[in-house]
């Protein structure tokens, strides 16, 4: 389950890399005050940060996950279109996150704009590659190219907006609603035994609601968050700065990686595809872009940006590749 794993590591950088921003600095400058110029202090502070961060992610990645599976030779695997490649749109998302923040970082220290850029993005697809690295040598999983064919995705996405407007005017967010399964029953394909669809949800995606928002692919969404206003090519405009739309992308009804079935130990379990077909879900909504808000404060600024990686629930209508059209009050 590549995703959880890119999360997993999407998370030890959101909790550990931003304790160097709140680090005491000269008079001169506030907490979170980006530095016109290059700043050594800052510099050196955010490399060392930077590099223990990592390497505690590294460590804490493999003792978390990889630890617990058989190690093999260097290999690889082909996971296109499992999950309906939730699991790919996961790995655009996080590796454009980890880009910009690391470019914003790099703007703190007062590195000049375009380096920066050219070094979030480079981070951005190191700490992914890493994952795929750790798969490569694992024997329940392997190196896929087209993982990193969606990072690089993630990270082109990231420079491309920043070298055409200097800014980002369609930022990937995510969303996650956990939700809870049906005791439906589901026999095995030998009759002699039965489990439920709660059951195999549990085992599947975890019971906790963090484990939820983590791992339910279900009930998961990724966005494209488009401002409006920037595409506007005059400034006297009415349009409200800081309201998006967003087009997002879903899959419903995924209860393995490439079909629904699976086994518990020598027993094998398949889904009714006519009472739970898998299908892919396209969505329109409105958001809000907090970078937009207007604010002099350094942590204001810094806390609208952690919170734009987030979509907002608002209310969407949603097309099915199962011929469905849906509306959703929050989503």
């Amino acid at each position: 389950m590549h995703i959880t794993k890119t999360k997993i590591t999407h998370c030890f950088l959101l909790l550990l890399i931003p304790f160097f921003l709140f680090a005491q600095e000269a008079p001169k400058l506030k907490f979170l005050q980006p530095s016109d110029t290059l700043n050594k202090k800052r510099f050196w502070l955010a490399a060392a940060s930077g590099a223990t961060v990592y390497t505690a992610t590294v460590i804490g990645l493999n003792e978390a996950w990889y630890s617990d599976f058989p190690r093999s030779s260097f290999h690889l695997f082909n996971d296109a279109g499992e999950w309906e490649d939730m699991d790919k749109i996961g790995h655009t998302y996080t590796t454009y996150f980890e880009s910009r923040w690391s470019f914003q970082a790099a703007c703190w220290t007062g590195m000049p704009r375009r380096r920066a850029m050219w070094l979030g993005a480079g981070l951005g697809m190191m700490y992914q590659m890493t994952v795929e690295v750790f798969d490569g040598f694992s024997e329940k999983w392997g190196f896929s190219t087209h993982d990193i064919a969606f990072n690089t995705l993630g990270a082109l996405t990231f420079v491309g907006q920043e070298m055409a407007w200097q800014e980002q005017r369609i930022s990937l967010k995510f969303s996650s609603v956990p939700r809870s399964y049906p005791d439906f029953v589901v026999t095995s394909q030998d009759g002699q035994n039965t489990t439920t669809l709660n059951t195999r949800a549990d085992n599947l995606y975890g019971k906790s609601i963090v484990e939820r928002i983590l791992k339910d692919y279900n009930s998961q969404t990724y966005w494209a968050s488009v401002n409006v206003a920037s595409f506007i090519p005059h400034d006297n405009h009415k349009f409200p700065k800081w309201l998006n739309v967003a087009v997002g992308y879903g899959a419903e009804n995924m209860f393995g990686g490439f079909e629904n079935s699976w086994t518990d130990g020598e027993i094998e379990y398949v889904l009714d595809t006519d009472l739970y077909p898998r299908y892919r879900q396209f969505f329109l909504s409105p958001d809000i872009d907090f970078t937009k808000i207007k604010t002099d404060r350094p942590f204001l600024k810094t806390l609208f940006f952690f919170l734009n990686t987030i979509k907002i629930p608002a209310p969407a209508m949603e097309v099915n590749t199962a011929g469905g059209l849906r509306w959703h009050w929050l989503k």
